[in-house]
């Protein structure tokens, strides 16, 4: 006996603790964290890391409504939503530029010297501008329009007097990014943006409820310069 214990039990104490020590040097990790486990980083629903964040409860709504809106657009197919560039409001002078305009309609080849004779006068901001006061020009970036007639770098004249109409192209605010798009309706009667490009590569925009949706003007002209 030592110190009220048998030595042979001794012996089996020391036995059994170390068999406990190699047991558990031996055992795999079965919980916490495991490296390279869970899912990529850069791999969820939003293409890049995510943090945990304490919100108020009332504004877990606005907050889900604002990241499907941004989900939406970052999956969207059409990949050019944004299609304006600059925009100009039109410098009208107190005395118009007036240009020759030829009274009958020339054809895209050589004219008619019978047809060289002028028979009034144009002013060419009379012609593109009805309302001066809300009238702007917009520069048009990318193809999402080109059947149309709408090519980068043309220049729109946008009245915000107008109202718009099925068909109307119009100048919209979608989730406070500017498009300039067709005005339609879907099959839910809910307002839809259609791009004019027969090669597929643009789809058209759907109005949901929650998205952050305006008209802001209707197209009514384009011009451009070839020099």
């Amino acid at each position: 006996m030592f110190c009220g214990f048998d030595i042979a039990t001794a012996d089996v104490f020391e036995c059994c603790f170390v068999f406990q020590t190699w047991a558990i040097r031996k055992m795999p990790n079965r919980g916490g964290k495991r490296e390279n486990a869970g899912r990529p980083r850069g791999q969820g629903k939003y293409g890049e890391p995510t943090v945990t964040m304490r919100i108020p409860e009332s504004q877990g709504a606005t907050i889900k409504n604002f990241l499907d809106a941004y989900q939406r657009k970052r999956t969207s197919s059409d990949h050019e939503a944004t299609n304006v560039d600059e925009f100009l409001i039109p410098a009208i002078s107190d005395q118009p530029t007036l240009l020759p305009l030829f009274s009958t309609k020339v054809a895209a080849g050589f004219p008619s010297p019978a047809d060289d004779h002028v028979e009034k006068s144009l002013d060419v901001s009379e012609f593109l501008i009805d309302h001066a006061a809300s009238t702007f020009f917009v520069t048009i970036k990318g193809e999402s329009m080109i059947d149309v007639g709408l090519l980068p770098d043309d220049k729109v004249v946008v009245d915000r007097s107008k109202t718009p109409g099925i068909g109307d192209i119009v100048l919209a605010v979608v989730d406070r990014e500017f498009t300039i798009k067709i005005l339609d309706y879907g099959a839910n009667k809910m307002p839809r943006l259609m791009p004019a490009n027969s090669t597929g590569a643009y789809k058209p925009i759907y109005i949901c409820p929650d998205t952050q949706f305006e008209i802001f003007g209707v197209v009514i002209g384009s011009f451009r310069r070839f020099k």
